[in-house]
């Protein structure tokens, strides 16, 4: 038996500039070297909603849960913005839990245990009022059900961001291939992009996958940042945003999900998607995403401060800045 939150749950309404969300509500369990965590609130669709409403827009979710999720955690979700009509609660069986280990570099990671529960038979289903979305971010999930998504909307949205993985290029390539075409923004790494493209330079992979069907690729570097690329006619406009050195990295589970709300979470709250806002959108999910390494889970992205976001984008802008003064004329040597 399954039942959906009902409306009275919900003490807000999807708008024009709310960020349909569909993702994973889950439970991680959390090795690094620094500490550890046992089965502590996780999931794509959280990550992506936290964030998204640090930007000050709204975030419905479309996902799908147990009983065992704490009604406390949805509690604070939807004090923070999001919206529950389109998650899925299922009776006696239990949420979606992923356990992993971190190297001590914490770039590299193994999964140490995978239970699929609810998620084995997820069909996202969007709510009437929610499918005129302008902004949507479709989570890593399989082809399959993104394309589903995006049949279920009454019209195309401003944006579409795409998340994805190797995993679904080994095994539905082609699947995944038809869901690029329908998008606007595809977010890999940098050996996805590789995968994706089949091309070892990123200029090269960015170009051939732009003809698929986004209009912006960005390629996520880990602790390296992010790289932005556009196709503007037959010219490759790119940018570069660092990762923000840390002194601490603590837990980075979420950091590529709470950059991705980031991202839409800016552009739905500017309502634009040109290139200008797309590079303050990179470095705006950037800045979140350093927040979330600080902290198990989402204990970092859930308290962050107007004034501390404000800093932290300062800081990447100091960071960039190569010269403070105003350039009169080009730079010769």
């Amino acid at each position: 038996m399954s039942t959906i939150f009902a409306t009275d749950f919900i003490d807000m309404s999807f708008d024009s500039s709310s960020v349909l969300v569909v993702g994973t509500v889950a439970f991680d369990s959390i090795k690094t070297p620094f500490g550890s965590r046992e089965r502590i609130v996780g999931g794509a669709g959280t990550y992506i909603g936290w964030s998204a409403s640090q930007m000050g827009v709204s975030a419905g979710l479309v996902s799908v849960i147990g009983d065992d999720f704490p009604a406390a955690e949805v509690d604070a979700m939807k004090e923070a913005g999001m919206m529950f009509d389109g998650v899925e609660k299922k009776a006696g069986e239990r949420s979606f839990f992923w356990s992993g280990s971190y190297h001590m570099d914490m770039n590299g990671r193994d999964t140490l245990e995978t239970e699929l529960n609810v998620l084995a038979a997820f069909e996202p289903v969007i709510p009437q009022d929610w499918k005129g979305a302008k902004w949507l971010m479709l989570g890593n999930i399989d082809p399959k059900l993104q394309m589903s998504v995006l049949d279920q909307l009454d019209n195309r949205p401003e944006i579409v961001v795409l998340d994805t993985m190797n995993f679904w290029m080994d095994i539905a390539m082609e699947p995944l291939k038809a869901v690029i075409a329908r998008v606007d923004v595809l977010t890999i790494n940098d050996e996805e992009a590789r995968q994706l493209s089949g091309e070892r330079s990123l200029v090269k992979a960015a170009r051939c996958i732009l003809g698929m069907g986004p209009r912006y690729l960005i390629i996520k570097k880990g602790e390296h940042g992010a790289m932005l690329f556009h196709a503007d006619g037959g010219e490759l406009e790119y940018f570069y945003c660092p990762a923000l050195p840390l002194e601490d990295v603590v837990d980075p589970t979420g950091a590529g999900d709470t950059f991705a709300g980031g991202v839409i979470g800016h552009l739905a709250a500017q309502r634009k998607t040109d290139f200008s806002t797309m590079k303050e959108a990179v470095v705006m999910g950037s800045a979140l995403a350093s927040f979330t390494c600080e902290a198990f889970g989402t204990e970092g992205i859930r308290s962050v401060s107007k004034a501390a976001l404000n800093a932290r984008v300062e800081a990447f802008r100091k960071m960039t800045v190569w010269n403070e003064s105003r350039v009169e004329r080009p730079v010769t040597v």
